[in-house]
C-alpha cells in the first residue's frame, strides 16, 4: 500500500488532553438515559419517522449476548452459557420481537445495513445463523446494495459457520484479535492463536466478504512496545481491509470481571501512549487512513471516501457511509436511535421474555432528544466523523448565529487551536490532523451536558 498516509503522534499532546469523556456513539450518551421513556414514546417516534422518511432505508442491528469463555478485558453486554437450549430460547423471543415490531414500521422501507453484535455471533451453530438470518429476510425486504455485517470469533468458528452467514446474505466481517503475544492472551483468558486468524480471513476471502476487519487492543496487561509491534507487524501481513486499535478502559468497578485484571499489572500511563503511538505511526506508515476513533481503513475503502467527500456517519455500530438511518435495534440491551429519540431494552432475559410474551416491545428506558440535543449532535456527529463542519449549513438548518449561540465552545476551542488541534476560520471549522487524535476532546466542548452540575457525574473511559 502506498505511504502518504502517515501520521506523526505527539506524546506531550495527548499527555496534556487525557481525561474521561464520552465516545459519542449517541448525543445525550447513554447515561442520560431515563426509565420515563416507554413502548409509547417508541411507537409514536416509529410512526413519526415513518411519515417523514416513508421511502429511506432502515438499519437493523441485533444483539447476541452469548460466549463460550469469559474474556477478562470485555465491556459488552455478555453472558457465558454452555447451555445451547438458552440460546435456542432467545433465537424464538428475538424473532418475536421482530414480528412485534415489523408492522410499525412502513413496508416501504428496506434494510440498508444490518449487523449481528454480541457476545459472540458465531457462538451460535450454523444451522441457528440460518435460522435466524432466513427468519429476518422473510420479515423485512433488503436493499439489493445493503451492507450486512457481523462479528465473528476465529476460536469458535468452523468454515460451515461463515458458508451459513454468506448463504444468508452476510458480506462484511470483524474479528478480535487484541494481541496475539500469549503471555498477554494468557492473562485476559483468550487464546487465539495466529494460525486459526489467518485461517478465517482465508475463509472469509474464499466465501466472498467484501470487507474484512480485525479489533486490537492497547493497555492491555504485560504490553510492551516491542511485543505488540510483533502482532501489529503479523496483521499487516494478514492485510485486513480495515482495523480498530481500541483503549482498553479498566473499570473494575463498573465491570465485575476486570477484577481478574490487577492495576500493577497494567501499562503505565507512558507506556499506553507509546503503545498508541506505535499503533498509529506504523499502520499509516504502511497505508491504512487514520478514520478517526481508533479506526483505520485502506484509502480506496468506502470509509476513506465517505470521509474525504465529508459524507462519513456514526452511530452505536460504529463508523458508517449510510448517514442517517433510522436504527432499529433487537434483543436484550440493544439501542435504537430515531430522528429525536433513543430507546434502550430491558437488560436480563427474564423481564425480556416476560414482556415479549404479553405483547409489548421490551423497552427499558430512553430519551427524547430536545432542538439542543439534536443540534449538538449533529455538531458532534459532523466534527467526529468528517473532521470540518461548516457554519452556514448549521445556521440554516437551524435557525441560529453560529458564533452568538456557541460562544462558550468556540472560547474554550482557543487553546486547541493554540496547540495546533483545530483552526477556527470565520465560515467553518477545521481539525487538523493531530487534532483527529484527540477528537473526543474537541467534541466535549459542544456538550451542553458535561457542564452540568450534579452530584453523580457518569463514568466515561479516558480519550487517549
Amino acid at each position: 500500500m502506498q505511504s502518504d498516509t502517515k501520521m506523526e503522534v505527539n506524546i506531550e499532546l495527548l499527555k496534556k488532553y487525557d481525561q474521561p469523556g464520552p465516545r459519542y456513539t449517541s448525543y445525550p450518551t447513554a447515561p442520560y438515559f431515563h426509565e420515563g421513556v416507554g413502548q409509547e414514546e417508541y411507537i409514536e417516534h416509529i410512526k413519526r419517522d415513518d411519515r417523514l422518511k416513508n421511502d429511506e432505508g432502515i438499519s437493523l442491528y441485533f444483539h447476541l449476548p452469548f460466549c463460550d469463555t469469559l474474556c477478562y478485558f470485555c465491556g459488552c453486554n455478555m453472558m457465558v452459557t454452555s447451555n445451547r437450549q438458552k440460546i435456542e430460547t432467545y433465537l424464538e423471543y428475538l424473532i418475536k420481537e421482530m414480528e412485534l415490531l415489523r408492522p410499525y414500521i412502513s413496508r416501504n422501507r428496506k434494510v440498508k445495513q444490518l449487523h449481528w453484535g454480541g457476545g459472540t455471533p458465531t457462538y451460535l451453530t450454523p444451522d441457528q445463523i440460518r435460522r435466524l438470518g432466513n427468519a429476518i429476510k422473510s420479515v423485512f425486504e433488503f436493499d439489493d446494495s445493503a451492507e450486512v455485517g457481523v462479528e465473528i470469533d476465529p476460536r469458535e468458528l468452523t468454515r460451515d459457520h461463515l458458508v451459513a452467514l454468506r448463504e444468508t446474505g452476510f458480506n462484511r466481517c470483524s474479528m478480535g484479535v487484541q494481541d496475539f503475544d500469549l503471555r498477554v492472551q494468557k492473562t485476559v483468558n483468550r487464546i487465539q492463536p495466529e494460525d486459526i486468524t489467518r485461517q478465517t480471513v482465508l475463509w472469509a476471502r474464499e466465501l466472498g466478504f467484501e470487507s474484512v476487519n480485525i479489533d486490537l487492543m492497547y493497555g492491555l496487561p504485560f504490553q510492551k512496545t516491542e511485543t505488540f509491534e510483533k502482532t501489529l507487524d503479523i496483521i499487516l501481513d494478514i492485510d485486513p481491509d480495515r482495523l480498530a486499535v481500541f483503549n482498553y478502559a479498566h473499570l473494575p468497578k463498573m465491570i465485575k470481571h476486570q477484577r481478574l485484571i490487577k492495576d500493577e499489572w497494567l501499562p503505565s500511563p507512558a507506556e499506553k501512549l507509546q503503545l498508541l503511538k506505535l499503533s498509529i505511526e506504523k499502520l499509516t506508515q504502511s497505508g491504512y487512513v487514520y478514520i478517526g476513533m481508533d479506526h483505520f481503513a485502506k484509502p480506496d475503502d468506502e470509509l476513506t471516501v465517505a470521509m474525504n467527500k465529508g459524507t462519513l456517519y456514526r452511530n452505536f455500530q460504529g463508523y458508517s457511509t449510510h448517514a442517517g438511518l433510522n436504527l432499529f435495534a433487537l434483543g436484550i440491551t440493544s439501542i435504537s436511535m430515531l430522528s429525536d429519540v433513543y430507546i434502550q431494552n430491558v437488560k436480563k432475559l427474564e423481564p425480556y421474555y416476560r414482556l415479549l410474551d404479553e405483547g409489548k416491545l421490551p423497552v427499558f428506558r430512553g430519551v427524547v432528544l430536545t432542538e439542543d440535543d439534536v443540534l449538538r449532535r449533529e455538531v458532534i456527529t459532523e466534527l467526529m466523523c468528517n473532521f470540518r463542519l461548516i457554519k452556514e449549513n448549521i445556521e440554516q438548518k437551524y435557525a441560529i448565529e453560529f458564533d452568538s449561540y456557541f460562544a462558550d465552545a468556540l472560547n474554550n476551542l482557543k487553546e486547541m487551536e493554540a496547540d495546533g488541534l483545530i483552526v477556527l476560520e470565520a465560515d467553518r471549522l477545521r481539525v487538523t490532523t493531530p487534532g483527529r487524535l484527540l477528537i473526543r476532546n474537541i467534541a466535549m466542548q459542544f456538550d451542553a451536558y458535561l457542564n452540568e452540575k450534579s452530584e453523580q457525574k457518569p463514568q466515561f473511559s479516558r480519550t487517549v
